[in-house]
């Protein structure tokens, strides 16, 4: 209760001044304060960032502009105010009930909207070396299939194509259905690499039974190369290295990373095939 009460303080600041009505009860989670609210007639989402990453991704929202993300109402240091997804239609869902062909082409639409943007925004981004520098000290602790996704993600950032601004944590939950506007992401990262990486972390989702169910990750390779116009060998490698590096994080929080290695084997094991 004492944290749902210091997040009414925080919203208070922003209720007024950008004549805002509360619209739902908050969200409180360890990155950030989430507030559903009215702006007159219009829905949005008060957004209070509580870490710095999440700060640069209202940056981030800000600079698209409402082009393949969710329009950004108000920005203002850490506070975001930006428009609300009111339809309860989930990509997740999609996937899990027959649908995942459908989810992933509305993914690639969503991601290719934010990549034909290829100027670069007035702030810094991290480059995806860097962001991959926990893999490689993952696999020298633990060996094992993460030596192998830290070589494939070693060679893919040698050799980069197609560089962009990245959004970084694509998954299901993480694009919505804006109804007239289509479907538009939400919390981005601030990366900038190359692109074919925005499309491997919907291998490793929904969730874990989904994302290892027989014969779904062949599939959905083929659905998401073709969608978003990528080589289907370098998508299998950005598959294996994002599947070490999610897995070199759960590690770090002591939890098993037990679905993200199924999803490193099979990639691998695809690759081996060519």
């Amino acid at each position: 209760m004492e944290r749902l009460i210091q997040g009414f303080f925080k919203f208070d600041d922003y209720l007024g001044r950008w004549n805002l009505t509360p619209d739902g009860d908050p969200i409180i989670t360890h990155s950030s304060q989430l507030l559903p609210v009215r702006q007159g007639a219009t829905p949005a989402m008060l957004k209070i960032a509580l870490e710095a990453e999440e700060k640069f991704g209202g940056l981030l929202m800000s600079w698209w502009a409402g082009r393949g993300a969710a329009r950004v109402l108000a920005h203002e240091d850490a506070a975001l105010l930006m428009e609300r997804a009111e339809n309860n239609l989930s990509l997740a869902e999609f996937a899990r009930n027959g649908r995942d062909d459908e989810a992933s082409r509305i993914i690639c639409a969503a991601i290719a909207a934010l990549h034909r943007r290829i100027d670069r925004p007035p702030f810094d981004l991290i480059p995806l070396t860097r962001w991959f520098e926990d893999l490689a000290l993952a696999a020298a602790q633990h060996g094992g299939i993460l030596t192998v996704c830290a070589a494939t993600a070693r060679e893919l950032l040698e050799t980069p194509r197609e560089v962009v601004v990245l959004h970084g944590d694509v998954h299901h939950e993480n694009i919505l259905d804006f109804g007239s506007r289509g479907w538009l992401v939400i919390d981005p990262k601030r990366l900038i690499g190359e692109r074919g990486f925005d499309y491997a972390n919907l291998f490793c989702n929904p969730d874990g039974r989904t994302a290892s169910a027989a014969g779904r990750l062949t599939r959905q390779v083929g659905v998401v190369a073709e969608a978003a116009g990528l080589e289907r060998k370098r998508l299998l490698q950005w598959i294996l290295a994002w599947a070490g590096l999610s897995a070199a994080w759960w590690l770090q929080d002591g939890e098993s990373p037990a679905s993200e290695f199924r999803v490193a084997e099979l990639a691998a094991a695809e690759l081996a095939k060519n």
